[in-house]
């Protein structure tokens, strides 16, 4: 499937997810506006650990993970929204604008003084490009896209495993992730795991999605914890 194969980001979607990262950013810090965070390392790390889910080393044998990998890029979303909310004060009328009037469907990149053809890169290249150009704290919708597109997502597909991780982001502030105290591993399992789970038990379009999200990860940390 080609980029411009993906029904585009609609205004709607982008502002609901702009509010709720806005909300998110707020809610770990009141002031995240003022203290500037460098979001764009994060993505740097979301993307290492992305590769890892897909299996990088030639040396030996490894298997993709497609739910992890998704899940990562999930998680890029939140810091390369958080950025462009940044740059734009806080603005989210004006960033989803800036979102939803960008060229997604441009094919070449230029960084560190050469250019770089989007189709022509494999996943695991695409990700060093998104590595590399966050470090040196910029960022590509289009290439962005391209790996949406790598990983067999649509933008609805983002929109709705977001509103998952959003919910989890929150759980786990709700749960002393902040403090030090929330612990990340249930029965074996990593929490985004059990998101995937859930996920795919629930449907995204139902109005009490987010409530019956919430809810079934209380259920699971708590059966967990009495077990403990």
């Amino acid at each position: 499937m080609q980029l411009n194969d993906q029904a585009p980001l609609s205004k709607e979607q982008a502002i609901i997810m702009l509010e709720l990262q806005s909300k998110m950013n707020a809610k770990v810090n009141p002031a995240w506006l003022d203290a500037g965070y460098p979001y764009l390392r994060a993505v740097v790390i979301e993307a290492s650990e992305a590769m890892e889910h897909h299996g990088w080393k030639w040396w030996k044998a490894q298997s993709c993970d497609m739910a992890q990998l998704q899940m990562e890029l999930v998680d890029v979303w939140h810091f390369i929204l958080s950025h462009l909310l940044l740059n734009e004060s806080g603005n989210i009328e004006s960033t989803a604008d800036l979102l939803c009037e960008t060229d997604t469907n441009e094919m070449a990149i230029e960084f560190d003084h050469q250019s770089y053809n989007i189709y022509e890169l494999d996943l695991i290249s695409k990700l060093e490009l998104l590595i590399g150009i966050s470090a040196a704290r910029k960022t590509s919708i289009p290439l962005f896209k391209a790996l949406l597109n790598d990983c067999d997502m649509s933008w609805n597909d983002l929109y709705s495993q977001y509103i998952g991780k959003n919910v989890l982001n929150f759980f786990r502030q709700d749960n002393g992730y902040k403090e030090g105290t929330y612990i990340k591993i249930w029965s074996g399992q990593e929490d985004n795991e059990h998101l995937v789970e859930i996920l795919s038990e629930l449907d995204a379009s139902h109005p009490e999605f987010k409530e019956q999200l919430y809810d079934n990860l209380h259920e699971r940390y708590s059966n967990f914890a009495l077990s403990a």
